[in-house]
């Protein structure tokens, strides 16, 4: 997986006490036990960590960590161009 999929496990597990065997690419943030108010302490987590800018709705219970990781790599590239 990519630098940025790492780091979003990192902090998933730093952060957020989430265990690391749990965490994968598929792996639903339902699946992983985390509603709607988690996710957006994490969007706000992710835009001071990754520097990029996120609604605090661009993350729902059914995407997957991947998912995440996709939409943090393009807006950084956004961002850099």
């Amino acid at each position: 997986m990519s630098a940025t999929y790492d780091k979003l496990v990192d902090l998933l597990v730093g952060r957020f006490a989430v265990e690391r065997t749990e965490i994968g690419p598929d792996v639903t943030f339902r699946e992983l036990e985390m509603d709607s108010l988690f996710l957006v302490e994490l969007v706000l987590v992710i835009q001071s960590e990754f520097g990029v800018g996120l609604d605090e709705d661009a993350a729902s219970p059914d995407d997957t960590v991947a998912q995440a990781a996709e939409l943090i790599e393009s807006r950084t590239a956004a961002a850099a161009s």
